[in-house]
């Protein structure tokens, strides 16, 4: 069977490059990627993407070898009928690596029918880092490569105002887009950039907040050999996903004259003020993904869907929903409950081979962002802590020592946050500390947490004596312990 590539695929259309992407990771893939595929299909889009290399690691070597060539299975329930969708996705046209082709990168930007940038580099990749330099090959962080690829650009077209790009992040961080715009003009400020590029950033450029929303699971390993045999072609890249999908973006409806996902029926639409939308699904849906992950992950999961199954972490996540997160959100009962029991229900898609593990990536910044405000809003409307979410980030503390009886955890995550709890936790187990000290030092790196976390009332006390149960009892007897 031959690999999925330009030479199998004998009639693939070359597209203009409409859209610069940062990632080519899964979600990206079966989220944007399939979306712009969709969108060119039904209408006269017609946008060839080209994907950049955000971060050092890997190389995209199995991208550029199926010249930008995947398939993506989405499968749920539509009108009570399972739904299986399975697409080639071709609108990607160019895989550019900075780190070994920087001159390509830069390039790009000359590009004159390049208009749409998006981006997904998780929820630490929107910083600023005053390390980066304006002459460096690259710079070290994506706003940074972002901030002198438009300044290229702005050059070349001698900051003609048409030329400016719309800017669509959906890095699941809080106005996603300003934050990213801040940055970019915090970069200029930074390299001394000229005031008539700082001008163009804020009048040619439009930064949208968007908010985006589905369950993907990743390379379909189970059901690859089926997928294989219905495309008649090797596909090193499957991505499997649901078919639910919610892409909302607030600013200036302009953006339909140019990208018409209006005239499709995916679930894409304007919205005035993203702000309570994003409240409801990052504290619910993303909260329950943070939540569940250490405390599954050490009863012995690795798949959302079996985890769903075990009735200890069914139970611990609707304790989680139902009495902590919902009473912080401002909506109406029933709406929240009934949001709170899809996503429960998304999480049991049989079809869905979610690994835990790969929701685990960056979890300490996901647990600042999902969890973190929930656990502030309900000690302050409760006057006491949560004790599920509290015990979610004992669970997400023992969970980064990085092992667990005996086996290796593969944790993914800064060097920073890695190294400081694998010598916090080798610093315990040699009794060079004691627990109180561990869990001390570790709610309190502000690096890791963005602020001193024994600072909160009571918290740094409830975990003491959550990671004491796990220690002594066990992480199942543990469990049990916390109502």
């Amino acid at each position: 069977m031959e690999i999925l590539n330009s030479n199998a695929i004998t009639d693939r259309k070359s597209l203009p490059i409409k859209v610069m992407q940062f990632g080519g990771g899964n979600f990206l893939r079966a989220f944007v990627d399939i979306s712009i595929q969709k969108i060119n299909n039904a209408t006269t889009f017609n946008a060839g993407v080209a994907v950049i290399k955000p971060t050092a690691r890997g190389d995209y070597q199995e991208l550029k070898s199926q010249d930008g060539l995947f398939s993506v299975q989405l499968e749920g329930y539509e009108n009570n009928i399972f739904v299986q969708d399975l697409t080639v996705v071709d609108c990607i046209q160019k895989v550019i690596n900075p780190y070994s082709e920087w001159q390509k990168y830069i390039d790009l930007s000359k590009t004159p029918e390049l208009r749409f940038i998006i981006s997904n580099t998780t929820e630490a990749g929107i910083v600023f880092n005053s390390d980066d330099a304006f002459d460096h090959t690259p710079p070290k962080e994506f706003p940074a490569k972002l901030t002198v690829w438009l300044f290229h650009r702005f050059t070349h077209f001698d900051g003609a105002l048409d030329k400016g790009c719309i800017l669509l992040p959906v890095e699941l961080i809080h106005k996603n887009g300003e934050a990213l715009k801040q940055c970019i003009l915090q970069y200029a400020n930074h390299w001394s950039l000229s005031d008539a590029f700082k001008n163009w950033i804020s009048e040619a450029c439009i930064f949208y907040n968007t908010l985006v929303d589905r369950i993907v699971s990743g390379y379909p390993k189970d059901k690859i050999e089926e997928i294989e045999a219905k495309l008649g072609f090797k596909d090193q890249l499957a991505v499997a996903g649901e078919l639910y999908q919610s892409w909302l973006l607030e600013g200036p409806d302009d953006i339909l004259n140019e990208f018409p996902f209006n005239k499709t029926d995916l679930n894409i639409e304007l919205v005035s003020d993203l702000e309570s939308y994003r409240n409801l699904k990052v504290r619910i849906l993303n909260g329950a993904h943070t939540s569940m992950v250490p405390v599954a992950y050490l009863l012995g999961e690795r798949l959302v869907k079996d985890a769903m199954k075990n009735t200890q972490v069914a139970n611990f996540i609707h304790q989680v929903l139902m009495s902590e997160v919902l009473e912080t959100l401002d909506f109406p009962q029933e709406y929240k409950e009934q949001f709170a029991n899809d996503v429960v229900n998304r999480f049991k898609n049989p079809a869905l081979e979610h690994q835990l593990i790969s929701i685990a990536l960056n979890s300490t910044s996901k647990f600042v962002t999902r969890l973190l405000p929930s656990l502030k809003d309900y000690l302050k409307i409760k006057g006491s802590l949560p004790a599920n979410i509290t015990f979610a980030l004992s669970a997400l503390i023992r969970f980064y020592e990085g092992s667990f009886n005996n086996d290796k955890i593969n944790l993914n995550d800064t060097s920073l946050v890695l190294e400081y709890f694998s010598n916090t936790w080798e610093q315990f187990r040699e009794n060079d500390i004691d627990l109180n000290t561990l869990t001390t030092r570790l709610l309190g790196n502000s690096d890791i947490w963005q602020e001193d976390l024994n600072q909160i009332t009571g918290l740094t006390n409830m975990v003491y004596n959550n990671l004491s149960n796990i220690e002594k009892y066990g992480f199942e007897e543990a469990l049990t312990m916390i109502n």
